[in-house]
């Protein structure tokens, strides 16, 4: 279920469905008689990845999500586990640890060693599967986490979770009433809080890795289509597609609940 969940999604995102839409319009055209059908399908696909690549467009539609929770500032008292939400990874020993972490797995680590070291005592949370690799992203994570300066007994591993779901349910089984902060990407935060809270925990939110931004004053930046524009749009349907399975899979579960649940006649 869950690589037939990957699947689809990867196929849901904008880029791979214009494509689709645009050589399914290509096909009618070359090798039908269906070409008006062809023509529009075709720019269809064109006009939308054009205007996922616009960024009045996709701004919009990431920002909001970013913005739901503001960046960690320091609370009061202590603070007993800083959790870092799992990423990409390659594994790869021609380049540095830094490097085989995904863009968006630095930014996360680099955060939750941040917060950690403003709280002595704290412990370090990292979680992730292999993904097909040869090593967790979680123990990637902590490779480099290591190398920053991280204490090997301050770090917790959870290298089976494979998606937000496991990572909230696992923390879960030992976190309990302990303080903790919640570190993945902005436009992660309000899934991610949704689903550990399921889980019965209640953990300070820590956002990172913000992309979508409004002060842009270039002309040629602001109106040209780019794929860091590109990749907001996707980063928005991503979430927002989770969010449909999330409710899909709730709605699965107290189904099931209820129909286990129903006396035998």
């Amino acid at each position: 279920m869950f690589e037939l969940k990957k699947i689809i999604g990867a196929l849901f995102m904008p880029l791979p469905a214009m494509l689709i839409l645009g050589f399914l319009g290509l096909f009618l055209i070359m090798f039908t008689y269906k070409r008006g059908l062809g023509c529009i399908l075709t720019f269809i696909s064109l006009t939308g990845i054009f205007l996922f690549s616009f960024q009045p467009l996709s701004t919009s539609l990431l920002k909001p999500t970013e913005r739901a929770y503001k960046a960690f500032l320091p609370v009061d008292g202590t603070l007993d586990y800083v959790m870092v939400l799992g990423s990409g990874h390659t594994v790869d020993d021609d380049i540095p640890p830094t490097s085989e972490l995904s863009r968006n797995g630095l930014m996360r680590l680099a955060e939750g060693i941040r917060v950690l070291r403003l709280y002595p005592g704290a412990k370090l949370i990292l979680s992730g599967y292999g993904a097909g690799s040869s090593v967790s992203n979680a123990r990637m994570m902590a490779n480099v986490a290591v190398s920053l300066g991280v204490a090997k007994s301050d770090i917790i591993l959870l290298e089976n979770a494979q998606d937000t779901w496991d990572e909230a349910h696992q923390a879960a089984g030992f976190v309990g009433n302990k303080r903790m902060v919640l570190v993945t990407s902005a436009s992660h935060m309000k899934r991610a809080m949704k689903e550990f809270r399921k889980a019965g925990l209640e953990p300070i939110p820590a956002p990172t890795n913000y992309l979508a931004f409004d002060n842009i004053e270039q002309a040629w930046d602001k109106y040209s289509p780019q794929a860091q524009y590109l990749e907001q749009s996707e980063r928005y349907w991503h979430e927002l597609l989770g969010r449909w399975w999330s409710s899909l899979r709730d709605t699965l579960s107290n189904t099931q609940n209820t129909a286990n649940s129903a006396p035998a006649e």
